[in-house]
């Protein structure tokens, strides 16, 4: 199961429809071996497409760099799929290299609804997790 903080899952969420019609793309980072999601990383997306996304090799070399200099691991790895499901592609499956990572979707193909869903992939094989969102909704 993914627990995830509602600021931070807020923050998902509007990155992609921000950065929508394009596929948004990041991290969140915990404390090594926590599963704890607690610092959101905002990526860019390389190839600036709808339909596929990528991390900057320098960024990504950074972020990571980062993490490791401050003992986390990326327990969160989020993009967004702009016209169909937030479900893996098949080039999401054989992109995915963190085998303890949740890899988060979230389709931003109807404006007014939001599809965020978390899947574990390991060895090429996809299993959708439940989802519990923490703490409370910023006051509207």
């Amino acid at each position: 199961m993914l627990r995830i903080d509602r600021s931070i899952y807020d923050e998902i969420v509007a990155h992609a429809r921000r950065d929508h019609p394009d596929e948004a793309c990041g991290v969140v980072a915990g404390p090594a071996g926590s599963d704890r999601p607690v610092r959101f990383v905002e990526m860019v997306n390389a190839e600036r497409s709808p339909t596929f996304y990528r991390f900057d090799s320098l960024e990504q070399l950074k972020v990571w760099r980062e993490m490791e200099a401050r003992d986390e691991e990326p327990v969160v790895i989020y993009h967004s799929h702009t016209a169909t499901e937030a479900y893996p592609s098949r080039t999401d499956v054989s992109y995915a290299s963190e085998p303890n990572a949740h890899y988060v979707l979230v389709s931003t193909r109807e404006p007014d609804t939001v599809e965020f869903r978390s899947y574990r992939i390991v060895d090429g094989a996809v299993t959708e997790e439940p989802v519990e969102i923490t703490g409370t909704a910023d006051p509207a």
